[in-house]
């Protein structure tokens, strides 16, 4: 049911641009009207109880100036006749009407009305009344969007001097004896705007069938055939077009969407006098036929989001008044025609997310008027055609997603409009030319997955605009000039992510910086930022280089940190928990570094309030698993999360664009990257430590956990029962540990052996080991308690001679074999270069 007495925001701003159109298209029905006159007392009192009929939801309503005493032709939305004084147009669109349209309105005391819109009101999806018939001198209906449901009444039918109907966007049914009144009566229709309405039921052997077009129906059944005079046809059904949909001869705009299926026929080539053809959002399949290009009035073709297949045809060069194509979202193929060189009067071409292939001809060059240029997601490649600089009008260029190579083209800077350059997903090879920085006006600019090698030009200092840089997944090896950022003073998003850069981390930044990605890199050394006061940064990522040091305490000024990961590099610090009060922090990973001692929190007040991921593995963190904070973990105690649970990616949007975050996440001893973090996902892994003790109990109370990983530590005592509350776990990991007694039937028997393997005092399924079986094997606790000491030993020698010679000297000298978070310490590191997650992260990206 929709009903808007209250709609979100972006819905808002909709409905009022919408209200704004319908306001200024009503103007234009209205507008050859005077209020010179005064109105006469009955309409004005008609208009004032028609007033009352209503509940109003904003004082923005036009029924507000309503008043008593006041000449009716002076109020919003009131139009009368110049010397009659009659009430004549009655424009209530957008004006926030709430109630049940009652059949015996004063409304329909105004019987010289011309002209009623009530568009966008909220009439509680009330029927439209019957008694509408009773206007019989009205030349313009709209009753569209939103306020009126059920069957549309055959009366409607009984408006002789109706020009032009609209019931769109709405819950009413057009039915087939109502709709061949429409045709039978409605002689002098030129506008029909049924978009949404329900037609389904309407006898197809009358509408649209091959047998019997609108035309040919109204020929044979009432041997005239006002339908063919029509201008617009606006409608939504799902029927095919027939091949009689030619002889609506006057047709100038047609409008088809949603269920429409089949084929295009080529009798559409007939309808000689159209300016506008929008067929779009369908099924409709086959190729485009050539017979289009007898349309030589078009302005704009809309052929978007369909299954077309096949070649554009090359006469389309023929509709040389198209300012606007869109074939967009459909499979077709084979090259670009330079026939579109013809089409001197495009302003927009969108041929995006077909299966295009070759270059793009030259002769794109001559479409000079071009606003909006998208080619990208199809298979075009060579090289970039350096015609591409005549396009001297582009404010975006998205060729991203394609297989360009060669290198990156410098577009002489003649390209002086242009804000937005993707160019991402291709295979563009060799250095960035340093002229790209001629383009001063880029604010965004993405060459992420490429071949690309060599330095980061220090020219890019003069792109003062740029708020968003993605140079990540490339062969990058040097920035040159690392402070040159610094000049960019209105930067938000830079991404240098897995590429091979070396040597220090730029330690001055740009304070509008929102995102900084240098993951996968093999920057090392201290992390030098000073991060002031007002810091910005929401999301910090330096997963995977060869920094040292300690953590920087400046971070508690970057008040808006969401994400901070550190993970896999050789940070030497104890627990961060000065991040505790941190608002919005949600994603914290220290994974793979050498962060030791105790976990645990430091004041009273809740900590962490939003944290959702905590990835402390393969550290040298000891003591009690840190119940304080889990217990005020209060973002993993909401399945649904912040978002009610829709599927929603955690990103960061500016000026210019969104940017989506992304996660390296172990599951079975393997590395992923998340290339999106849903505002649902929440993990714990404290896996690879000298954590001891019981699991509390409080863990339990993690309702929306989806992973939880104790593994390899020295956790001891029997499972606690809340474990079975965790609902949503979808992988679960307690092996090599201590643990002993019976495994909960709630939730484990869901959960393989391996998720328990190495606790020789647990019992049950899935295990093989049945409960009344259990022996404890002293040695094996032996074994387990010798792994245990080798640690503490290890940790002692480790601040006398460093980590890693104490390391091997505890297990050179006490000799208990080769411990597993040993392996994964120094033989299971993901390679720093980024070689092997690059590959991947392309195989997922790329179209096979």
């Amino acid at each position: 049911m929709r009903i808007f007495t209250k709609l979100s925001a972006p819905l808002c701003l909709l409905f009022v641009f919408l209200c704004l159109k319908i306001a200024f298209s009503s103007s234009i029905h209205a507008s050859s009207f005077s209020t010179t006159h005064l109105c006469s007392h009955e309409e004005a009192l008609a208009l004032l109880q028609f007033k009352t009929s209503f509940s109003v939801d904003d004082t923005a309503s036009k029924i507000e100036s309503w008043r008593e005493g006041i000449d009716c032709c002076s109020w919003d939305g009131v139009s009368c006749d110049n010397v009659t004084g009659h009430v004549i147009a009655l424009n209530l669109s957008c004006s926030f009407l709430y109630g049940t349209f009652p059949s015996n309105s004063t409304l329909f005391f105004l019987r010289n009305l011309q002209s009623l819109n009530l568009a966008f009101n909220n009439f509680k999806l009330s029927k439209i009344p019957s008694e509408i018939s009773q206007f019989t001198r009205l030349k313009h209906l709209d009753v569209s969007s939103f306020g009126f449901s059920g069957q549309v009444q055959g009366e409607i039918a009984h408006l002789p001097k109706l020009v032009s109907l609209n019931l769109s966007y709405s819950d009413l049914i057009l039915e087939t004896a109502t709709f061949r009144n429409l045709v039978h009566n409605l002689s002098e229709v030129r506008e029909l705007v049924l978009s949404g309405v329900n037609m389904t039921s309407v006898n197809p052997r009358f509408f649209i069938d091959y047998s019997c077009s609108l035309g040919e129906c109204v020929k044979r059944k009432l041997s005239k055939h006002p339908l063919q005079q029509l201008y617009i046809l606006d409608a939504d059904y799902g029927r095919r077009l027939p091949e009689s949909i030619g002889d609506l001869k006057s047709l100038q705009s047609l409008s088809l969407s949603c269920n429409l299926e089949g084929s295009i026929p080529a009798s559409m080539g007939n309808l000689s006098q159209l300016t506008d053809l929008e067929l779009y959002s369908s099924n409709l399949s086959g190729q485009i036929p050539p017979s289009l290009a007898n349309l030589t009035q078009l302005t704009s073709l809309y052929l978007s989001n369909n299954q077309f297949s096949g070649p554009i045809p090359a006469s389309i060069g023929n509709l040389r008044q198209l300012t606007s194509l869109n074939l967009y979202s459909n499979n077709l193929s084979g090259q670009i025609p330079s026939s579109l060189a013809n089409l001197t009067q495009l302003t927009s071409l969108y041929l995006s997310n077909n299966q295009f292939s070759g270059p793009i001809p030259s002769s794109i060059g001559n479409l000079r008027q071009l606003t909006s240029l998208n080619l990208y997601s199809n298979n075009l490649s060579g090289q970039i055609s350096s015609s591409l600089a005549n396009l001297t009008q582009l404010p975006s260029l998205d060729l991203f997603n394609n297989q360009f190579s060669g290198p990156i083209p410098t577009f002489q800077g003649n390209l002086s409009q242009l804000t937005d350059l993707d160019l991402s997903s291709n295979n563009f090879n060799r250095q960035i030319p340093s002229s790209l920085a001629n383009l001063t006006q880029l604010t965004s600019l993405d060459l992420s997955y490429n071949l690309l090698n060599g330095s980061i030009p220090n020219s890019f200092a003069n792109l003062v605009n740029l708020s968003y840089l993605n140079l990540s997944s490339n062969h990058f090896s040097d920035l040159v000039v690392p402070d040159m950022f610094s000049l960019l003073q209105n930067l938000e998003i830079l991404d240098l992510s897995h590429n091979n850069l070396i040597g220090k981390i730029p330690n001055c930044l740009p304070k509008s910086l929102s995102v900084l990605n240098l993951q996968a890199n093999y920057f090392d050394g201290n992390i030098a930022f000073e991060f002031l006061e007002g810091c910005g940064l929401r999301n910090l990522n330096l997963h995977g280089n060869q920094m040292d040091g300690l953590l920087p305490r400046s971070l508690v000024n970057c008040r808006m940190l969401e994400v901070l990961d550190v993970g896999n590099n050789n940070i030497s610090d104890t627990f961060p928990h000065w991040l505790e009060s941190l608002p919005d922090l949600q994603v914290l990973v220290l994974r793979s570094n050498k962060f030791h001692g105790f976990v645990q929190s430091t004041k009273e007040s809740p900590s962490f309030p939003k944290l959702r991921v905590l990835d402390l593995s393969s550290n040298y963190f000891v003591g009690a698993l840190p119940v304080r904070y889990i217990e005020n973990f209060n973002a993993m105690m909401d399945p649904h999360g912040e978002d009610g649970g829709s599927s929603e990616y955690m990103m960061v949007s500016t000026r210019t664009n969104s940017y989506q975050y992304s996660l390296v996440v172990t599951w079975k001893g393997f590395e992923y990257e998340l290339q999106g973090i849903l505002t649902v996902f929440s993990s714990i892994h404290l896996s690879n430590n000298m954590f001891e003790g019981e699991i509390p109990d409080v863990i339990g109370n993690l309702s929306s956990l989806k992973g939880l990983n104790l593994s390899h530590n020295n956790l001891t005592g029997h499972l606690p029962p809340s474990l079975g509350n965790l609902t949503n776990l979808e992988w679960l990991d307690l092996s090599s540990n201590a643990l002993t007694g019976n495994i909960p039937d709630a939730l484990f028997n869901t959960f393989g052996n391996d998720s328990y393997e190495g606790n020789l005092g647990l019992c049950g399924i899935p295990l093989s080991k049945y409960c009344d079986e259990i022996e404890t094997p002293p040695s094996s606790f032996q074994e387990k308690d010798e792994l245990w000491r080798f640690g503490w030993r290890v940790v002692v020698l480790g601040y006398g001679c460093g980590v890693v010679f104490g390391l091997l000297m505890g297990y050179l000298v006490f000799g208990t074999g080769k411990p597993k978070w040993f392996v994964s310490l120094f033989d299971g590191r993901p390679s720093q270069s980024g070689t092997k997650m690059r590959k991947a992260r392309r195989l997922v990206q790329r179209r096979s």
